[in-house]
């Protein structure tokens, strides 16, 4: 049948939720929390292809429930097709929790009792589908079942009749064909002649088999790797992939040789090994890149180690996954990184092509992080400071109505609130698509402190689409003591954010006392660049022109990847915010404005005194919201 080729690559087989110990070192037995990562080798590779700039698409089974829709979404966050990922209403979608003992000890337990992936059938997709690919990879888990093995040979038959190549990573886990106890998923290797039959059956219908030396010796019947390999060729006219661990890989087209090194050999890249699992899945997305662009096997190799060799250096498996512009970063270097693991630059481009938030144009966000100003407000005209709670429940309110009426699209919708009083605020507003920061800093603190305690033990406990917004008063002509004090404790906030995922907003003020200077501002964020701190975001007061032009210009040659610049407000009435904003025409590196008390100050105040009630103090503050949202966006108007 004649179907144009709309995809780069169909994953069909293992797709599942990945369970990570973080407790580097113990014993699974022992493991107090876990990270949660998609998971499962077509998933991950699905995944993989996807960061790598092909259009891959996911071919399986995922359960009814939070589980199965956290896959999907990963995976469409990445421009993964999921057209194809069913949702089955009868079963869970399969778990697998991991841990990571030491660099030979890997503990793993596979959770897939008639699991949702092992539902896949025939009927699940159409010749048409597999016919819009140039190419259907399988992996070898789903030969292992009588219902799998009937969807896997139809897909590759319909594959075969329409000149969609084929690949096979052969993937074996003998707990998964039953060859081990239940929770033996750690063993890699075990003799089979009935597995080695039943995959002899179908290795002649790919066109690229791809395993480490363990996993061609189950194809092959034999523990010597030249031997499984001419057993292989004897059924098979594939081109295969020999993975080699540190030493890279060998590619045999033809006749197999004497020895691995005669056939086509792409040596490997040290690093130091944290994480063997997922590097296959990562080695064969680079792989697949490199083959369907028609790169040739050496490039293709290259590609495919240097993924691998990333992966094994981090923590998880998909999430690990080098995107595109991170591996032809390191390829261009690879003869100065001798470290890819340890390199500043390919870290800080894997956090940033990495995140799971979406890229904001525009933002009009409501702060009302406030706490010392609020404290006071009530304290001034009499009211219980329990009182603040409720209101910031009524700026929120405020917000939605305002967010509804001004058309705001969810990625323009923005707020910044505390946990100290607006915990319920930001329970109420996660998960529901807004741009979302809360305060660290010690209200008024200088040098600067957090309001509670160490960086890394709040951020265990906050959701990650939560942005971490630090102020610090901040000033180059500091005394040196004070600007150490605080530039250290700028450099933790940064790397506790790098460690945990979360995005960094740096809100930068002069100290009371010292005049308004942009330079000075300029001059700042030359600083934290030069000390390695690369924000997320930055939150700035108002500017002159010329100065967001220095600073766009900064910010390009620092930091591309950069989110942007918000506009504080500093209470300032909205006629002198018209005019900062009205500077920032032209310049798109500023997406918007996060300003608070020019919205809601005076409404509270009076709302604390008795002097309002809600549903005048909720159109007080929308009137003011509404107007400030105009003003920003006629900015560039004469």
């Amino acid at each position: 049948m004649s179907t144009e080729k709309n995809l780069d690559v169909i994953c069909m087989g293992r797709i599942a939720v990945d369970l990570y110990g973080q407790q580097i070192g113990a014993r699974l037995e022992d493991m107090s929390s876990f990270s949660k990562y998609l998971g499962g080798s077509s998933g991950n590779v699905a995944y993989g292809t996807a960061v790598q700039g092909l259009k891959s698409s996911m071919l399986a089974r995922v359960g009814d429930e939070h589980m199965g829709r956290f896959l999907r979404e990963e995976l469409q966050r990445v421009g993964c097709d999921t057209s194809h990922l069913l949702t089955d209403k009868d079963r869970l979608t399969g778990l697998v929790i991991l841990g990571i003992k030491d660099e030979e000890t890997f503990p793993l337990i596979f959770y897939r009792e008639n699991c949702a992936d092992m539902a896949i059938s025939k009927e699940d997709f159409s010749e048409e589908y597999i016919a819009s690919a140039r190419c259907l990879a399988i992996t070898g888990t789903h030969l292992s079942h009588p219902k799998t093995r009937e969807a896997v040979l139809t897909a590759l038959k319909y594959a075969r009749r329409n000149g969609v190549k084929t690949a096979l990573d052969i993937d074996y886990r003998p707990v998964l064909w039953g060859l081990t106890s239940l929770g033996d998923g750690e063993t890699r290797f075990i003799e089979s002649e009935k597995v080695t039959d039943q995959l002899q059956e179908v290795l002649g219908l790919f066109d690229v088999i791809v395993g480490t030396e363990e996993e061609f010796h189950i194809c092959g019947g034999s523990t010597d790797t030249i031997q499984a390999l001419k057993a292989v060729r004897e059924v098979s006219q594939a081109e295969l992939v020999c993975k080699r661990g540190a030493l890279g890989c060998s590619v045999f087209t033809d006749v197999i040789p004497e020895t691995l090194d005669q056939g086509i050999t792409v040596y490997g890249v040290r690093v130091d090994v944290l994480n063997v699992l997922g590097a296959g899945d990562a080695f064969m997305s680079g792989l697949l890149r490199g083959y369907l662009n028609g790169e040739g096997w050496e490039k293709a190799c290259a590609y495919a180690n240097a993924c691998g060799a990333l992966v094994v250096s981090r923590h998880g498996c998909a999430p690990a996954m080098p995107t595109k512009a991170e591996l032809d970063n390191y390829l261009l270097r690879a003869q100065q990184v001798k470290r890819p693991d340890l390199d500043s630059e390919l870290n800080h481009l894997h956090r940033v092509t990495t995140r799971k938030s979406p890229t904001r144009d525009e933002l009009c966000v409501m702060a009302f992080d406030h706490r010392i100003q609020f404290v006071d407000m009530a304290r001034q005209v009499g009211a219980d400071i329990a009182r603040i709670k409720p209101l910031k429940k009524l700026i929120l309110q405020a917000s939605r109505e305002v967010v509804v009426e001004a058309g705001l699209e969810k990625g323009q919708a923005g707020l910044l609130c505390d946990s100290s009083f607006g915990q319920d605020v930001l329970n109420a507003i996660t998960g529901q698509g807004w741009w979302i920061a809360r305060p660290i800093e010690l209200p008024g603190s200088r040098p600067l402190e957090l309001e509670h305690g160490n960086i890394g033990s709040q951020l265990v406990s906050w959701p990650l689409e939560h942005i971490v917004k630090c102020l610090v008063f901040f000033n180059p002509e500091d005394d040196h003591t004070v600007r150490l004090q605080q530039e250290h404790q700028i450099q933790e906030v940064y790397q506790a954010c790098c460690q945990s995922g979360h995005e960094l907003l740096l809100e930068v003020i002069l100290p009371a006392g010292i005049e308004k200077d942009d330079a000075l501002y300029l001059r700042a964020m030359k600083r934290f660049y030069n000390l390695g701190i690369k924000p997320d975001w930055w939150k700035l007061p108002p500017l002159d022109k010329a100065s967001w032009q220095a600073i766009s210009t900064l910010i390009e040659e620092r930091d591309a990847y950069c989110r942007g610049v918000v506009i504080l407000g500093l209470d300032a009435p909205q006629a002198e915010l018209q005019h900062g904003f009205s500077q920032t025409a032209g310049q798109n590196i500023v997406k918007g404005f996060a300003v608070g008390r020019t919205l809601f100050g005076e409404p509270s105040r009076a709302w604390l005194a008795g002097q309002m009630d809600d549903q005048t103090l909720i159109h007080t503050v929308k009137e003011n919201y509404h107007n400030l949202i105009t003003l920003w966006r006629q900015r560039g108007e004469k």
